[in-house]
């Protein structure tokens, strides 16, 4: 009678690279695990992209104290150089006429110079509300361009996630691969072997009985 071979362990998987084995997949009592050793370079950078990355959404509205007072410092200077600049060009305007009207009428009460002098501050008064909207629309734009700069950060680090992510999967599906390679020569090899052990058990039977036959053919 032939002997059915014991069906072999199951074959674990592995990826090296320079040596250094970087993905495993094997079986654990019942469950079959696959992992990606990390390097401590690759862990610490990894480590870092998470944590940058959480910190990064968590805070993505929220503007500190510090930004704050940043901000206003740079609207404060653009401010007053935008009011020295209003004062260049109008203060000029209104001493020209004063002195003009003066030595023309040698007086400054007369309607001539509240005419040109209202004309003059009404320039003078739409420039500076000019001025202020242009500080309300900088401070939108020190926002804007703020709140950008963190979607292009959160962009970045997110992407380099993607990709450690994807090298890692990459390198637990070989290392699947090579398990299955491996179950599957296992397989392959138990089922010859069985079949080669059951078809010799066949023809020593058949021999035997053939022998039997001859054998009482000759006595009879």
């Amino acid at each position: 009678m032939s002997k059915t071979s014991k069906y072999p362990s199951y074959s674990a998987g592995t990826v090296t690279v320079n040596g250094n084995t970087v993905s495993t997949s094997g079986k654990k009592k019942n469950n079959v695990t696959t992992s990606y050793n990390m390097s401590d370079a690759e862990k610490s950078i990894y480590d870092g992209i998470q944590g940058n990355l959480a910190a990064s959404l968590k805070n993505l509205y929220t503007i500190s104290d510090e930004k704050q007072k940043q901000w206003d410092e740079e609207l404060e200077a653009y401010k007053q150089a935008g009011i020295e600049e209003i004062n260049d060009i109008y203060n000029p305007m209104i001493n020209n006429l004063r002195d003009n009207i003066a030595s023309r009428f040698g007086n400054l009460d007369n309607s001539i110079f509240m005419d040109n002098l209202n004309t003059i501050t009404d320039k003078q008064a739409q420039a500076v509300s000019d001025l202020s909207e242009d500080i309300m629309a900088k401070q939108s734009d020190l926002y804007t361009t703020e709140l950008q700069n963190r979607m292009n950060y959160i962009t970045l680090l997110s992407n380099l996630n993607t990709v450690m992510n994807n090298n890692m999967l990459s390198y637990m599906q070989m290392a699947q691969a090579n398990s299955s390679s491996g179950n599957n020569y296992n397989r392959n090899a138990y089922q010859a072997n069985n079949s080669s052990g059951t078809l010799s058990g066949l023809y020593s039977t058949v021999g035997n009985l053939g022998s039997n036959i001859l054998s009482f053919l000759a006595s009879s």
